[in-house]
This record gives structure tokens, sequence and C-alpha cells, in this order.
């Protein structure tokens, strides 16, 4: 007997049919002899619904207040899909975090979890039931309803699964996997068959919607696989799995685009030790994740402390960079830009090719894309461009490597060191 954590997300369960049919997918499976808990999110647009509501009542949501109001959307999924699941002669219990113990830090809106108490979930389990979980939210030691965030459901389901000891999570969404880039803006974008969990971490974080980096994260720490696949067949999706040597045959597995970036720059600020960290530990403070970190010196030996974060993150952001200008950096200048973008290639095979960086670059240079800010790490290449290049640089970049066709390699094998090798 195996057990099997399966997750639906929101267009998977956009109506009581499709409710239904997420059902009868966990019954199939039960009744091959498994044991089953579902994770759910909430239906539809449901969440894109709250969020409006939110905006429309208060200019600024309170944050706490903000997470409960998107929990509900959830919950409102685990009874439907409980009541289903009866109806069709299954014994079925639904829950939210809080009944299942599924504790997290109390930064809201973006919480991470801390534990979950499995016991119940195991009981249940083994009395023969199949288990309904909301996805996305969690519950303070105080008690207080917190979300994880976009994508947060998958993070709930690889907690769940690793939690439980599970052999398999699948997520169901709808699409057939994981794909070379996004088939919405990519038309001969390829599905994959395999993606080790670095490569998916780093596409998760770099724009790609399938997985929350977070998700991944817990997958690969306590090596649960995880299959991505449609909600609307029974075909094979895209495995996501531990690295093997075969994986660096492929220099360029997948390209992504994240949107909706901004950049915060501080100017004159002063160069001396601690500056860097009180910055950033505000930001951490503030609950702001930072993308991209730029730092340069002038000749009257004062800094420019550049960095990008989400653009819905940018009022917080320099709530905290106007305080510390009040305080400790007196003089510094505050200045920033919106609407960018950052486009990437990812690949553990960059790890022992070159050339990946010089076709990258060339094929943005040849279409006028300008590049304003390049990162990286030994298996990918990020560069920020202005928004309104996005989506045509995602496609010309997927192009350059071929990822539509046969994937192929961007230069000689190497023995350099990653960086070398880009």
């Amino acid at each position: 007997m195996s057990t099997i954590v399966m997750k639906f997300g929101g267009s998977s369960l956009a109506d009581p049919e499709k409710i239904r049919a997420a059902a009868r997918r966990a019954i199939a499976a039960k009744r091959k002899g498994n044991k089953v808990a579902m994770v759910v999110s909430a239906m539809g647009d449901t969440t894109d619904h709250l969020e409006t509501l939110a905006f429309a009542t208060a200019q600024q949501p309170h944050k706490r207040e903000w997470d409960q109001l998107m929990a509900t959307g959830e919950q409102v999924t685990i009874a439907l899909t409980a009541m289903a699941l009866h109806d069709m002669g299954e014994n079925a219990i639904s829950f939210t975090a809080a009944q299942i113990g599924m504790v997290t830090d109390d930064v809201h809106t973006k919480a991470r979890l801390k534990r979950i108490n499995a016991r119940r979930i195991l009981s249940e389990l083994d009395a023969g039931k199949i288990v309904i979980i909301a996805g996305f939210q969690g519950v303070t030691e105080a008690g207080d309803v917190t979300t994880l965030g976009r994508g947060g459901s998958n993070v709930t389901l690889v907690a769940i699964a690793a939690a439980i000891g599970a052999d398999v999570c699948e997520n169901y969404t709808d699409v057939d996997g994981v794909y070379t880039a996004d088939p919405r803006i990519v038309p001969n974008a390829r599905k994959l068959d395999t993606v080790s969990y670095d490569e998916m971490l780093e596409l998760a974080s770099l724009g790609a919607n399938v997985l929350h980096n977070r998700a991944v994260e817990f997958a690969k720490k306590y090596d649960v696989p995880i299959h991505v696949r449609s909600s609307l067949n029974n075909r094979k999706g895209t495995m996501i799995v531990a690295e093997n040597p075969a994986m660096e045959n492929i220099v360029v597995r997948g390209a992504a685009l994240k949107e909706k970036l901004a950049r915060i720059t501080l100017k004159n600020v002063p160069d001396k030790p601690g500056v860097a960290a009180s910055l950033f530990h505000g930001l951490a403070k503030a609950g702001i994740v930072v993308d991209d970190i730029v730092q340069t010196l002038d000749e009257n030996k004062k800094a420019t402390v550049s960095f990008t974060i989400e653009m819905r993150d940018m009022p917080d952001a320099e709530t905290v960079c106007k305080g510390l200008i009040a305080s400790s950096l007196k003089g510094a200048d505050l200045s920033h830009v919106a609407d960018l973008a950052k486009i990437s290639v990812v690949g553990v095979g960059m790890r022992v090719h070159t050339g990946v960086a010089e076709r990258m670059f060339g094929a943005l240079a040849e279409a006028k894309v300008n590049i304003q800010n390049i990162t990286t790490s030994e298996i990918k290449i990020s560069c920020i461009i202005d928004s309104a290049d996005g989506k045509t640089a995602l496609r010309i970049v997927h192009d350059a490597f071929n990822l539509g066709g046969r994937p192929a390699a961007a230069g000689k094998a190497t023995k350099k060191t990653p960086k070398a090798g880009k």
C-alpha cells in the first residue's frame, strides 16, 4: 500500500463538476489500495476576487486581516470536496490548517511553515478515509491565520507529503507538466519528462508558476518526488526528482520570465561595515524578499546600493529605506524604477559546458533588448530588462537554445569552474 498526496489547483476546481472530477481521481487512487490525502486550492478565480474585494474596501489592507480573508477560499473548497466524496459513497474528512496543527511563523501574507502535527491525518488515513486539507494557509503559535503567499498550496502539498511519509505527491494543474518555458507565451515550448530539484528550484524562483520554490525546497530536503500532471487527462506529466549524471548532457533545461519587478536604489551611502547589514535586516524584518543586489563604489568612497523586489513590496521597502535615511544613512538619496522583468535560463549542464552566456547575450543584443543587470549561479543566468521586452525576450532566448526542439550543447564540455563555464 502506497500513500499518495494529490494537490488540485484553482483551475482544476473551478466549478462543482471539476470538484467532482478531482474527487473521482482520489477515489480511483484509493480503490487501487492506496491511502490518499488531497490538498486543494480555492476555486477558480476566488483568490483574485477576494483580493479585488479587499482593495475595494481598504486602500492598504491590514496584513493580518488580509490573511483572514484569503484563507476563506480554501475552506469553501475542502468542504465541497468532502461533500462530493461522501456523495459518491466514499468516506472523507476535511481539515483547515489550524485543525491539523500546521504552524507557521507570524509573517502575514508570506508565512513559512515551522511544523505539522501529522497524527490526526495519519489516524484518519488509517481509518480508511480520504483526507482533504486546505492549501495555502497556516496558523501562528498564537492561533492567528496566516497564508503562505501565492503558490502556497504547493508548499502545503510537499510539506504534508513529507510529514506523513508519502511515497509520491501529485500536483494536478491545467497543463501537462513542466515546460521549457511558459507555453502561453512561447507557443513551441516543450514538455519535459524530468527536471532535477535544483533546476526546478531555480525555475520556480525565476518566474515559472508551476511550483512554488519553497515547495521544491521541501521536496529536495525530504527526497519527495513530485509528479506535475494535468487534471484533464491521465497522461504522464513531469517528474521532479534528484539529479542524475545524465542531466548534465542538456546544457539549458528551460527558460523563465519573472514580471512585475521594481528596482530600488540608494546613492551616497556611507562605505563602512554594517550599512548593508542594517539595510537588509530592515527589509527582512518587513517580510520583503530581495532578488538581485548590486553595490558599487564611486571616487568619493560613497556606495550605491541597488536591489530588485516585487512591485507590490515597493511601498514597504521604501518605508524601510526612508527610516534608515532619517537615522543612520543621512544624506543618502532614494529612487526607484518600476515595470522591470527578469529573463533567465537554467540547466545543470552549465556546470560543465561553455558558451551559455555568449549565446544568451548575443540573442538579446540582436533583438535590441537592453540588459540592465546580470546575475548568475552555477546553473542559471538571469538578466534584468524592461517589462515591455519581457515576453519577446523569453521567446528569443528559448529559440536561441533550441528548447522547442532537441536541446543543443552551448559549447564544449569543460572541467572549468562554474562561472568560467558560462
